[in-house]
């Protein structure tokens, strides 16, 4: 199958609201020659990255909108777009190749339109997207309702934050302390020709200069290092975790974080790691064994108690809380296109729910750790606001550091350009089991 057909298709299931890139693309990989699978990936990204952009330009380019029915046409005309502003394939190529793929999708009459309208992109696309930059969806490349969100969350950092989501990530490693130190492993990159350096707030991180696959990394398969973004390695350490202590791990997978905590502290009594999906604690469970750890997997909703508890208090609770992750969006540009306005409310309407509930697990004089990669405060430091009012028993601790910008509750770290993607991070101290929690659908 052609990289531009299989980007098509892949893309033409997240523009329909059936799939993300997620599940959508390996499928379409799995018909692609193995050289042409890497250009595959950065038209299906590159092209949900600058969705708003291109959209916007084929807009006003295209006569007449296309049907629901050629979401697929309207996904290879992006993807052709997308190649002509952003890449380096020859203007020839990209018209040609993308026009080719017309007849493989059995719509040889789109070939004209197609041709005609790149070819206009070609020629004026440059020109034309100056001009309609004056709208600020077009300018940062962010759906209409995120833009305001941001903009209205962070109005003096939102086309820092969308500049920061419109760039490549780093690779970003955590350096497994059981084995050696950092400045160690740094030592060991260099002798292997790859540079790095040491992240700034992690004291376990170090940034690649330029990303590879896991297994050219000296020690990888014997769990030296492992692949994780800074700002999520700044969660674990906010435990205060000591020897003898049992750990929950809530919505856990992929299991980066379970490992982080074993590593911290390998004599804990035992670590629960939680789940609601049984195939992603498969990853979980690959993570731990790759680094010789162990932990008690289970699979169920965090929030029915009486699936998975066996009312045996934890002295420590990391809840990784579903979330939009519109923190992560230079990672999974497809974001962009999947989360929906409405989604935000539901979010926090869970994450509330589970804080309410995994907080009858917690022993009087815990600790709870709550984290998201999101940088929206619906789902952050609101939650948490309102989680506090609910309930009398808990109190706020700092989260010390030089990272992120303080919130009435917590931390919100914003992604920087080459640093560490959006995180937030709160920490709460159980005082006592306090009155009854009230309902926080009302309360809230």
């Amino acid at each position: 199958m052609s990289p531009r057909l299989a980007a098509a298709n892949a893309l033409a299931a997240v523009i329909a609201g059936k799939a993300s890139l997620g599940s959508s693309l390996p499928a379409q990989l799995a018909h692609v020659a193995a050289r042409d699978q890497a250009l595959t990936r950065e038209l299906a990204l590159g092209t949900a990255r600058w969705f708003p952009r291109l959209q916007g330009l084929a807009d006003h380019l295209l006569q007449k909108p296309l049907k629901a029915a050629d979401r697929d046409l309207q996904a290879l005309l992006l993807v052709g777009i997308y190649q002509l502003l952003y890449t380096r394939v020859p203007a020839h190529a990209a018209i040609g190749e993308t026009v080719a793929v017309a007849v493989s999708m059995k719509k040889a009459w789109a070939k004209g339109m197609l041709n005609a309208v790149l070819r206009r992109v070609q020629r004026e696309g440059a020109e034309l997207l100056a001009t309609l930059e004056h709208d600020p969806v077009i300018r940062v490349a962010h759906p209409r309702w995120l833009q305001k969100s941001l903009k209205h969350a962070w109005p003096a950092h939102w086309e820092a934050l969308c500049a920061a989501n419109n760039l490549h990530p780093p690779m970003t490693l955590r350096v497994n302390r059981r084995q050696g130190s950092r400045d160690t492993y740094l030592a060991r990159l260099q002798a292997a020709g790859m540079e790095a350096a040491a992240c700034p707030f992690s004291a376990d991180g170090i940034t690649l200069a330029q990303p590879c696959d896991v297994q050219q990394l000296p020690g990888f398969a014997e769990g030296a290092v492992s692949v994780q973004d800074e700002a999520a390695q700044l969660a674990a350490p906010l435990l205060e975790l000591k020897p003898g202590q049992r750990v929950l791990d809530a919505c856990c997978a992929p299991g980066g974080k379970t490992c982080h905590i074993l590593e911290l502290q390998p004599q804990l009594r035992e670590l629960v790691a939680l789940d609601l999906e049984p195939a992603r604690l498969e990853r979980v469970r690959d993570n731990l064994r790759r680094l010789g750890l162990d932990a008690t997997l289970k699979a169920a909703d965090g929030r029915e108690l009486e699936a998975w508890w066996d009312g045996q208090p934890f002295q420590r609770i990391l809840l990784d809380a579903p979330c939009s992750a519109t923190g992560v969006i230079r990672r999974h540009p497809d974001i962009k296109l999947t989360r929906q306005p409405q989604d935000i409310a539901a979010l926090a309407e869970l994450q509330g729910q589970l804080l309410d509930r995994l907080w009858q697990t917690l022993e009087v004089g815990g600790i709870l750790v709550y984290a998201t990669c999101s940088v929206l405060p619906q789902e952050n430091t609101q939650v948490i606001e309102a989680f506090l009012d609910r309930q009398p028993g808990a109190r706020q601790l700092p989260v010390a550091g030089d990272f992120g910008l303080a919130q009435p509750c917590g931390r919100q770290l914003l992604p920087q350009p080459g640093g560490h993607d959006g995180f937030y991070l709160a920490r709460l101290l159980k005082l006592d089991n306090g009155t009854t929690l009230r309902d926080h659908r009302t309360s809230a």
